[in-house]
């Protein structure tokens, strides 16, 4: 007796593979059966290569990364002018070089594709002189990635925070699984960070190329700003980010960064300058305005409970406030309204300090505040130093 079931089964795909005149090489994936999916695979670099050769600019290239390049800024000029391509034509090009009879099949109901990216990789590329200097750095970046770099920077670098169980979930918040693993390549190590679907890697590429690469494959976790489907000429307001084409220059943007915070973290362990040489600034009495603050103190626990607190990971996006660091430092806010007074002027002297210091800066018209790079960097390098152990540090001196 024949009963019908239905289950995936092995069709037949027709794979095409080109050098096509302005992506360089590529392929296309055709798929045999209605309704007619088209996999379009293209690679920037690829393309960025086929721009500069157009342009005239002189570069030096291996497998999938350029290890010089004559005009930097140029060449990223050229990078950027890709994000204002019209992907549906140039698409629908490729439809009609690769699937000359689509138009006939689908001729009784002539309906066109909807292009959309089901997965997207930006990267940027760190490129070093001398590769020597990369090879003694790469392995302490790994190092500190994987033992500095918890849950909370993971979501931070992509752009969400997690959830505070004091105060509970509050705007865009994450409650998945964030993962973080080692794995060794035939190019060598890289470190990945996946935050359910999207990920965050480093690796090394060709000896002298620092490689950090965002990955989205699902866009709804994050936001674009943009008016309603229904109303176009509308509103314009925060919307979930769509697979559809006309949101891959906002892809560009999330993942760009993404990979400049994730940058700007790792740089706090390649300053190459010795704890003390970071120390000095904050652990000396300054003058600002005529008037006279105290040197911090990173070794006392008021101040490194201070320092630990504004260097926490969701206020690197959207900044700190004095209710923030009073919850933090001094707990949920008490009934009486004297005690929050006294609070909160507290927590205003501190911030007071930390701006004195220059390890914070206000955010212009906002009550938010938010720490500065170099004082990331310095804050960073003294609370790792406080949490190794003595012989850890023993180690490492000798």
């Amino acid at each position: 007796m024949l009963e019908l079931k239905l289950q995936r089964g092995k069709c037949l795909h027709f794979y095409f593979y080109a050098y096509h005149p302005l992506f360089g090489f590529m392929h296309l994936r055709l798929q045999s059966w209605f309704p007619f999916l088209i996999h379009i695979t293209l690679n920037g670099r690829e393309w960025l290569a086929r721009q500069m050769d157009d342009a005239a600019l002189r570069y030096e290239r291996k497998q999938n990364c350029f290890i010089a390049l004559e005009d930097v800024a140029e060449a990223q000029a050229l990078f950027d002018r890709q994000l204002r391509t019209d992907w549906p034509a140039v698409c629908n090009c490729l439809v009609r070089d690769f699937h000359p009879v689509h138009q006939e099949i689908c001729r009784p109901l002539a309906v066109p594709y909807y292009w959309s990216a089901c997965e997207s990789e930006y990267a940027t590329d760190v490129i070093f002189r001398e590769p020597a200097t990369l090879g003694r750095l790469y392995p302490r970046l790994l190092h500190h990635a994987i033992s500095s770099f918890g849950s909370r920077e993971v979501l931070r670098f992509l752009g969400r925070r997690a959830i505070d169980k004091g105060n509970g979930q509050r705007g865009n918040s994450f409650q998945g699984e964030v993962t973080s693993d080692l794995r060794q390549r035939l190019e060598g190590i890289r470190i990945k960070h996946r935050r359910d679907s999207n990920s965050l890697k480093l690796y090394d590429k060709e000896g002298s190329v620092l490689r950090t690469e965002t990955t989205i494959n699902n866009p709804r976790d994050f936001y674009v700003y943009r008016a309603s489907e229904n109303a176009p000429r509308g509103k314009k307001s925060w919307r979930i980010l769509r697979r559809g084409v006309a949101d891959l220059y906002r892809r560009a943007e999330i993942c760009q960064a993404a990979n400049r915070r994730y940058l700007d973290a790792l740089a706090a362990l390649s300053a190459g300058v010795s704890l003390g040489e970071e120390a000095v600034r904050v652990c000396k009495p300054v003058r600002k305005n005529g008037r006279r603050y105290r040197a911090l103190n990173p070794l006392s626990a008021q101040d490194s409970a201070l320092l630990a607190a504004v260097n926490r990971g969701e206020f690197a996006l959207n900044g700190l406030r004095n209710r923030d660091l009073r919850t933090l430092l001094f707990g949920p806010d008490p009934t009486c309204p004297k005690t929050r007074r006294l609070r909160a002027a507290a927590i205003t002297r501190k911030l007071r300090l930390l701006r004195a210091h220059g390890l914070i800066r206000k955010v212009s018209h906002t009550h938010r505040y938010l720490v500065t790079e170099e004082a990331r960097r310095i804050i960073t390098a003294l609370l790792s130093a406080l949490n190794a152990d003595v012989e850890q540090l023993t180690k490492m001196a000798a």
